[in-house]
């Protein structure tokens, strides 16, 4: 048995009819067309990464969560950095 239920002799007379019908020239063709293809595919998402990577904002502050005991005991409440710095300043 060879791939998905075929013997080898099997998938090389599938192979000598796709020759016989394409030809050498056809098909050399047709595998170089498709990996054109996927190489501009891979460079195009690769183009895409670096534009989104260099359009991030690097002077945005994300808020940090930060935890800080309220006055009712057993009882947490949260608030970012800018707003305990609010507080404190």
């Amino acid at each position: 048995m060879g791939i998905g239920g075929f013997s080898i002799w099997e998938l090389l007379i599938v192979l000598a009819i796709i020759l016989l019908l394409f030809g050498t020239k056809r098909l050399r063709n047709i595998g170089s067309d498709l990996g054109s293809a996927i190489k501009g595919f891979r460079n195009s998402i690769k183009d895409q990464e670096q534009t989104t990577a260099d359009a991030g904002f690097p002077n945005e502050q994300k808020p940090q969560v930060t935890a800080q005991n309220s006055n009712v005991p057993g009882q947490q409440t949260t608030q970012t950095t800018a707003q305990a710095q609010d507080k404190q300043g």
